[in-house]
């Protein structure tokens, strides 16, 4: 397969074309002959024209290259290699919704070929791929597993916005059903991971690797914001205090603030899932989310009472939200935190508007219900600073001090105006 594909007497797909399949896609275009699939046609136009709808990529990297971008099955029925980049949800109910998932792998199984291949990056729990996909994939090609077609598992390690950890330099864990399986892989993904390859024992490993590198990260955040809370009722700051015990060799560094996202906000939940069918109940797992989902609500909670010691009445206030991305300078808006802040201040009576320099308004209204403003409208009673887009860095005291109703709350969740605040309300985690 690698030969064949390195030659190209024979095609890669990659199966879902957003944050973690684009970059792949891309990558792999450099080496082989690549099919890039999807099917949002509004983001294939795009692609087709040279422009990355997520902004992580450059015009420059995306033509010139030997790549087709599609939404026919028929099309997708020319690879050999398929890679399986689709999101991996999580439902009202925060539990796993693998209907993307599954929806792709069928997508697959309709075109599957005797000796084909079938990676999958999607983040899953331990288990997933050879208990909920492989069967599908069985059932639909009329083949059998391992015999007929081979399949495996390389976790995506894509984090947007992060211009220093690429896909080319960040090592990755490869995986596959049988030692023929992973050799093949791990060649083939050796032609554009430049930093290294970490060939897991199975898939399960892999798997599993992949969901506690981000429970992992949510527990310690967590952890971040609870001493947040604590250290707020002693009247100190978090960020002070983690900046004097940061001094230590062996600390950990880890911040309070929102945790959305596709990932840590994610993530855990699938561990949970399958911790629960093998009837344990994670009880750290559970306690971290519960803290790190509460914490939109209890800093608007927060800015709430600081505008009413100003002696105002929050009924009506006015409430500006500078940034609705889950993180800094990225236009990922998926599973963001701060809409429940503005939830909760709409619940007091407050009046909110949100600005965002990198948000699609589009995009916001579609999946939240709220309307972006492109600028700040009138005086505020209270500002908060809800991400750090590197937009907001340069802003100083007197820019709030402007958009101020007289006595104002200024909410900063990163810290990044700590010391800087001399005349108004100031609060931070």
């Amino acid at each position: 397969m690698f030969e064949a594909l390195r030659n190209k007497e024979k095609k890669i797909a990659i199966v879902g074309l957003g944050y973690v399949g684009l970059p792949l896609a891309m990558g792999f275009a450099d080496k082989l002959s690549v099919i890039g699939y999807d099917i949002n046609e509004e983001r294939l136009a795009k692609l087709r024209e040279g422009i990355d709808p997520n902004g992580e990529l450059a015009s420059s990297q995306l033509v010139g290259k030997d790549i087709e971008f599609t939404s026919s099955a028929d099309k997708l029925r020319e690879a050999s290699f398929y890679i399986i980049a689709v999101p991996t949800p999580i439902d009202q109910h925060n539990e796993p919704d693998l209907t993307p998932l599954l929806t792709a792998t069928r997508t697959v199984a309709s075109v599957l070929k005797k000796g084909d291949y079938v990676v999958y990056e999607s983040t899953v729990y331990p288990g997933c791929t050879e208990e909920d996909c492989v069967p599908l994939l069985e059932e639909i090609s009329g083949m059998v597993y391992k015999q007929d077609f081979k399949v495996g598992y390389s976790p995506e390690r894509i984090n947007p916005g992060d211009k220093v950890h690429t896909l080319q330099n960040t090592v990755k864990i490869v995986s596959g059903c049988d030692d023929e399986a992973l050799s093949e892989i791990r060649q083939i993904y050796g032609l554009i991971i430049e930093a290294g390859l970490h060939q897991a024992p199975s898939i399960r490993v892999a798997e599993a690797a992949k969901i506690i590198e981000n429970t992992q990260r949510d527990v310690n955040i967590a952890l971040m914001n609870e001493l947040s809370i604590i250290f707020d009722r002693m009247g100190i700051n978090t960020y002070d205090v983690l900046e004097a015990a940061g001094t230590k060799w062996n600390f950990l560094h880890f911040y309070p603030g929102l945790v959305g996202g596709h990932c840590i906000g994610v993530d855990p939940y699938y561990l949970v899932h399958k911790a629960k069918e093998l009837q344990y109940h994670p009880k750290m797992i559970n306690s971290g989310r519960f803290v790190n989902d509460s914490m939109g609500r209890y800093i608007a909670k927060k800015i709430v009472k600081k505008v009413l010691g100003l002696g105002k009445n929050i009924l009506h206030a006015r409430v500006l939200v500078m940034g609705m991305t889950f993180k800094e300078n990225v236009s990922d808006i998926r599973n963001s935190k701060v809409v429940d802040m503005v939830r909760e201040f709409i619940d007091f009576g407050a009046v909110v508007d949100v600005v965002d320099p990198y948000a699609s308004p589009a995009a916001v209204k579609q999946e939240y219900g709220i309307e972006l403003k492109e600028q700040p409208e009138g005086v505020y009673d209270a500002i908060v600073v809800a991400v750090a887009h590197k937009d907001y860095l340069l802003l100083d005291e007197n820019y709030f001090i402007s958009l101020s109703a007289g006595k104002a709350v200024l909410g900063d969740i990163k810290g990044i105006f700590r010391h800087k605040i001399k005349k108004m309300e100031y609060w931070s985690l």
